[in-house]
């Protein structure tokens, strides 16, 4: 919907409410016209209901609203005598047009002092659940949204298994466009795989004001443009989804609107000149490493680092023991001499598993040559190490083209490695389009500002006319992951729009190892829990002044009941 549709819609339900709700306005000692001006009806509905003008700020947020309206559908026929849990359930299954019913054909009356507390514990239980999820949406919608980092594509700078808060504030908040859907979840209901949302009506793209624009170097909370995805890791048909309900992803922006980008051999160059990361970035490549020697696992370790492969080889083993094992494994190769290979990620396979599938001839092989991803502190480390004969950084040869690359055009022969020069667009800028061009805008000009794009000979038709230029209508930013040789981010899927920035990562509350080996193996990070994710220097944890401050909470707390306490039997 376009504002003059959503214009039009409103004063629809401003007809629907005057056509349902005059006769209990004028039998409340109102005036039947006041029922039909907008806002206004509202202040006077909550002086009718005896409920605090202030909710009527709530009607009008969205998604909130939702949760509002069943409550003062409710409210509305108690305070015309509708007390019966039936009546409850008939304004509640009508979408409120039950209320019609007693305007018209009931004979009722104003209760001009009812009670407003429960009149049961069950009532008075559901009362405080309805508004504590009325409170925790407003927070989580508008304010401060929980997010987990379940991939390693900002390793080391966020972890998996890192719990954030996400600060929408930072920004300004993007009012939700999906004006229909369930409170507190993203796109699918918990449990029942199905959309937690319907598509229609949607509202124009809005955001609150904010008090920092998205900066070079922020680490940002988007919605991927490429989302198409119902359900992650299973192959089917894709989807089409509003923005604001498209998968969350957080990394690095690289790129803010005007600036020049290239990558080369690696590495970001903004505006000509190498990007200077912030010091708590912890930016990872894929090294190889070689030694005479071979290079053990516990080198690796030593170091810190936990992405790599280990092979293990082993007598050949029967159906039984591989079930046992293969919830450890990331191949199984046979070998030439009757043995097999059993390749694993870094945290190996734990010797409880190994006695359980009763293997009793198997060992670690140490290689000469091994690859693992690396932090430049790690790099150093290992070059320090007397057995490491050389740590060589991987990189994609320039002038190959890679694959899932930007813009998906044999014409940009580009890699992870090696990439641009490119633009990024801010609004209002103008740009030169022609067919050799267009790839680097098409989907900018198609999906996000929803125009036609075609070609006619050697001519860039735009909505159906010959086009040499094109204006943005809005900023675009580039996003990339700090573990830069696995991370899908704008190398591959190209810009990411405004209307798609979520918010700010500012906090993170828990981390865990092991996140995604089930909770049972969760194993907390001590000195990542209560830290800023923002700062310079190494993160601080406020965990122990947490505690420090809750345990002195429960002190007072008790101090003051127990006075209260003696001061009644005094």
């Amino acid at each position: 919907m376009n504002y003059t549709q959503w214009i039009i819609f409103i004063l629809a339900v401003q007809v629907i409410h005057f056509a349902g709700t005059w006769k209990l306005y004028l039998k409340a000692g109102r005036k039947a016209w006041e029922a039909a001006i907008p806002v206004y009806n509202a202040i006077v509905l909550m002086q009718i209901i005896r409920r605090p003008r202030w909710w009527v700020f709530l009607l009008f947020i969205p998604i909130i609203n939702l949760l509002m309206f069943p409550v003062v559908w409710v409210e509305t026929i108690r305070s015309f005598g509708k007390n019966s849990l039936k009546d409850t359930w008939l304004v509640l299954l009508t979408l409120g047009f039950y209320i019609y019913y007693v305007n018209y054909a009931e004979d009722v009356n104003y209760i001009e002092d009812r009670s407003l507390h429960p009149k049961s514990a069950s009532g008075e239980w559901v009362s405080s659940i309805v508004f504590a999820v009325v409170a925790a949406t407003l927070v989580h919608t508008y304010f401060i949204q929980p997010f987990v980092i379940p991939t390693g594509s900002l390793e080391r700078t966020l972890r998996i298994g890192d719990l954030l808060f996400v600060s929408k504030f930072h920004y300004g908040a993007r009012v939700p466009m999906t004006t229909v859907a369930a409170p507190m979840v993203h796109d699918t209901l918990p449990g029942l795989g199905v959309r937690s949302y319907l598509k229609k009506p949607q509202l124009p793209y809005m955001r609150l004001p904010g008090f920092q624009k998205v900066k070079r170097n922020d680490l940002v909370v988007f919605s991927w443009p490429a989302d198409t995805v119902r359900q992650f890791f299973k192959a089917e048909e894709g989807v089409d989804k509003p923005i604001d309900k498209k998968s969350n992803y957080v990394k690095r922006c690289v790129g803010v609107p005007g600036d020049s980008l290239e990558v080369k051999d690696g590495i970001v160059y903004s505006n000509g000149k190498p990007l200077e990361l912030p010091d708590r970035a912890k930016p990872m490549y894929d090294y190889t490493v070689y030694s005479q020697q071979g290079v053990s696992s516990k080198t690796f370790e030593n170091v810190g680092a936990d992405d790599f492969l280990r092979t293990y080889v082993s007598a050949p083993l029967n159906q039984q023991q591989l079930n046992i094992l293969s919830q450890y494994l990331y191949r199984y190769d046979g070998l030439e001499n009757g043995q097999v290979a059993l390749v694993t990620p870094a945290r190996g396979i734990p010797i409880e598993a190994i006695r359980q599938a009763r293997v009793t001839n198997i060992r670690e092989v140490s290689s000469r040559e091994r690859t693992a991803t690396l932090t430049a502190e790690m790099v150093s480390s290992l070059k320090a190490v007397s057995s490491i004969d050389s740590v060589i950084k991987l990189v994609e040869t320039e002038g190959i083209r890679g694959d899932n690359i930007f813009p998906q055009d044999p014409r940009y022969p580009w890699n992870y490695d090696q990439l641009g020069p490119i633009y990024i667009p801010a609004r209002g800028d103008k740009v030169a389009i022609s067919p050799e061009t267009l790839p680097l805008y098409k989907k900018i000009i198609r999906d996000y500002e929803h125009n036609t794009v075609g070609i006619s000979g050697n001519q860039v038709l735009i909505n159906g006319e010959p086009s040499t230029s094109y204006t943005f209508q809005q900023d675009y930013y580039w996003m990339m992951g700090d573990n830069r040789d696995h991370s899908e981010d704008s190398r591959a899927w190209g810009y990411v729009p405004a209307n798609h920035i979520v918010g700010k990562p500012i906090f993170i509350w828990m981390s865990f190892d092991n996140f995604n080996e089930g909770m049972a193996n969760w194993r907390p990070r001590w000195d990542r829990i209560f830290t800023t994710v923002g700062g310079e220097g190494k993160p601080r944890s406020y965990f122990r002044y947490f505690l420090l401050a809750l345990a002195a909470y429960f002190v007072l707390d008790f101090l003051y009941r127990r006075k209260k306490k003696a001061s009644k039997k005094g």
